[in-house]
């Protein structure tokens, strides 16, 4: 027979009566979201229930300095949610990220776990809503149609910041590699031929120059998320917040965070125009595009390693097939182009969600912040894995450069302006059915001189802007 401490606990809704176990913080209407929405598996993002738990805590913190919750229910309120803050609690978080009604079920079981957290700091028993309610104490002056967005907002930010920090790891990683590659030439390609020649180090100097657009455009992106339309309540309108509230919460909330926050100039427009997420998630969208085409090249560059390029040589991390022994797969930069495409497939949710709000809300953030959070984070572990697993170790193949260069008939662009255009063309033809190489053909022909020939072909000269060996004409 149960004891009277291990009894389950009976709570109401406007639904109607459910049972729960006496000893979680969760209440009736979490449980019913958990039932409803078995949707993906997963619990809400730690970042949301981070920010969700700030958001509380600098509403109570206003709220009792306006006098309009007692001060014993806001104190207890701080507490739970800085335990919450503190990573605490986090399993009393059960309702689906991808759920209906805007986000309502996610701010309920904010509202009812900081309350039954209050309740037994306060000595009370979980569920006795008299105590502290979840909805006229720790909801108080709030809609989900404020919190939720912020709480969004908040998050994306965070995971902006993280991703931001790790992309300038990967640019000075690209640098220092750019550097010491610098004096490596190489056949430059276009459209999968031999072009002209290029420094292995302009390579990833230039994907270093790329990954800094991303930075600049993630870093302006964050400025999209900064801006809250926490006081507009339901519709924007401020309905049931307190005039001051209004005023102070979101400089308590800049307060609490240690983030620079923005009130929304127009609260209605802040609270159904979503415009500022498909703006973030195309330049995290634009960043994976840069990055997967940096791994399709590495991958092609390292390829071989006897039959293809093999120009350079990627860290070997693991074996490769299970029939083929000793294969080795460049599987780093496999797994950054799979991530781009997971973020390219998100973009268009993102996109679509924003554009299918209806009148003063949209009522499909829960999908749009479930798929650029993920965004944002597998961009920022690809990052990290790629930087550690691959770029730091990436080395180059010098003779199998150079012998490349040697073979190619590219190099006769260098010469053109020496021999005309129309001999060039012909000395190529003839090289490509010969097999012999442009220099040999040169020499062999007495069309220039070896040492006239070494000055047109020097490493630097064909790789800079000008005209190589120009002072010879």
């Amino acid at each position: 027979m149960a004891t009277a401490s291990a009894a389950p606990r009976i709570e109401r809704d406007s639904i109607g009566e459910r049972t729960l176990p006496r000893e979680v913080y969760y209440g009736v209407q979490t449980l019913r979201a958990a039932e409803n929405f078995p949707i993906t598996g997963h619990r809400c993002h730690a970042e949301m229930i981070v920010a969700i738990a700030q958001i509380k805590k600098a509403a109570a913190l206003t709220n009792v300095e306006l006098g309009l919750i007692p001060g014993d229910v806001a104190k207890a309120i701080v507490t739970a949610c800085d335990e919450i803050i503190a990573g605490k609690l986090q399993d009393a978080f059960i309702v689906d990220p991808i759920q209906g009604g805007a986000g309502t079920s996610f701010n309920m079981n904010a509202n009812e776990v900081i309350a039954n957290r209050a309740i037994e700091l306060l000595g009370g028993v979980k569920g006795d809503y008299k105590v502290v309610s979840p909805n006229d104490h720790v909801n108080y002056g709030q809609s989900t149609n404020d919190v939720y967005p912020s709480a969004g907002k908040l998050a994306v930010l965070e995971v902006l910041i993280r991703a931001v920090e790790r992309l300038g790891e990967l640019k000075l990683a690209l640098e220092q590699k750019a550097d010491e590659f610098d004096d490596v030439l190489k056949m430059g390609r276009t459209q999968l031929q031999d072009a002209v020649p290029i420094r292995l180090g302009q390579e990833f100097r230039a994907w270093s120059h790329a990954i800094a657009r991303d930075i600049a455009r993630l870093t302006r992106a964050q400025e999209e998320v900064r801006v809250l339309n926490m006081g507009g309540t339901a519709v924007g309108t401020g309905l049931n917040a307190d005039e001051d509230y209004v005023r102070r919460i979101v400089p308590a909330l800049s307060k609490v965070t240690g983030l620079e926050l923005r009130q929304s100039e127009d609260l209605i427009d802040g609270t159904q125009n979503l415009d500022c997420y498909p703006a973030v998630s195309g330049a995290v969208k634009a960043c994976a595009v840069n990055l997967s085409k940096m791994c399709n090249d590495l991958r092609l560059l390292s390829s071989g390693p006897r039959c293809g390029l093999g120009e350079i040589e990627l860290p070997p991390m693991q074996n490769g097939s299970s029939i083929m022994p000793g294969k080795v797969n460049p599987v780093i930069p496999e797994v950054v182009n799979q991530v781009a495409f997971l973020i390219m497939g998100h973009d268009v949710t993102v996109t679509m969600a924003a554009e299918a709000g209806q009148m003063e809300l949209n009522a499909f953030e829960p999908v749009i912040f479930h798929c650029l959070i993920e965004s944002i984070q597998s961009l920022d572990h690809a990052v990290g894995t790629l930087i550690e697993h691959c770029i730091v170790g990436i080395k180059a193949n010098r003779e199998r450069c150079q012998a490349l260069v040697d073979g190619s008939v590219g190099i006769i662009t260098a010469l053109v302006p020496h021999i005309g255009y129309q001999n060039a063309a012909d000395l190529a033809k003839r090289a490509i059915k010969t097999g012999e190489s442009v220099k040999e053909l040169l020499l062999r022909e007495g069309i220039l001189d070896g040492a006239t020939l070494e000055k047109i072909l020097e490493p630097k000269g064909m790789t800079t802007p000008g005209i190589a060996g120009r002072e010879l004409l």
